[in-house]
């Protein structure tokens, strides 16, 4: 299983929410690059990025600085305001290795296909955020209406071969993962899974891999010194 730490951007800042409310926004770590090349000295060889100003407002704010942290050389996959194949162009320029398409995979089912089609599936994943087992956007402010599972059916129907899961109820809240929603998950579709929100010790990687899950992604855990990133990449295996 891969161990991918993440860092979320807001206003040029390294930042962790709760259950996705910006409300709760607070800057945990001061700069990005020395935070990327901290998880790459302890063995991490992925980076999960999140532009929040672009989640939010569909306007990417934050690119100079994923520009830079791409420098470290770490495989990054960036979310948040990717919603055209102009904005795919613009992040695989920044030295982005993945996009993740969220919001406009709901609305526009159709950019997922022609992206996967033109850059490869390796390069695109599907954000798949929910709240009470039902897809959010706009920053996972906006209920779709839509259940998880029948979502992340219609993207592998698409092509994709990646799905990021979040539950929204355990992100940033160190519960631990929605281990039920990723076991049904699992059970119904044969892309990767990378399970995001709620990882809060190393308890819950070790769990994870004994789940089967591709990959996890690890934010305030670290942030707050209860997750030991390099004992975590060790037991999940090569990167």
């Amino acid at each position: 299983m891969i161990i991918i730490p993440a860092i979320d951007l807001k206003d040029g800042k390294v930042v962790r929410l709760l259950k996705g409310d910006f409300n709760t926004v607070q800057q945990v770590a001061e700069d990005p690059v020395t935070t990327a090349q901290a998880f790459y000295d302890a063995g991490a060889r992925y980076l999960h990025m999140v532009d929040l100003d672009g989640s939010k407002d569909g306007v990417r704010k934050n690119s100079e600085l994923v520009r830079a942290v791409a420098k470290v050389g770490l495989k990054i996959e960036l979310g948040g305001g990717i919603r055209s194949m102009k904005d795919l162009e613009e992040v695989f320029a920044l030295g982005v290795w993945r996009a993740v398409i969220g919001s406009a995979a709901v609305s526009n089912p159709e950019f997922v296909k022609e992206a996967v089609e033109k850059f490869g599936p390796e390069h695109i994943a599907a954000g798949v955020d929910a709240k009470d087992g039902l897809v959010r956007t706009a920053g996972w402010v906006k209920e779709e209406g839509v259940n998880y599972l029948d979502f992340a059916k219609e993207m592998e129907a698409l092509g994709v071969k990646n799905l990021i899961f979040t539950d929204i109820d355990t992100d940033g809240m160190l519960t631990g993962p929605s281990f039920a929603r990723l076991k049904f998950l699992l059970e119904h579709v044969s892309c990767s899974v990378t399970a995001a929100g709620g990882v809060s010790c190393n308890a819950d990687i070790q769990s994870l891999i004994r789940m089967g899950v591709d990959a996890a992604i690890v934010g305030k855990a670290w942030y707050v010194g209860a997750l030991d990133l390099k004992q975590a990449i060790e037991e999940a295996g090569p990167q």
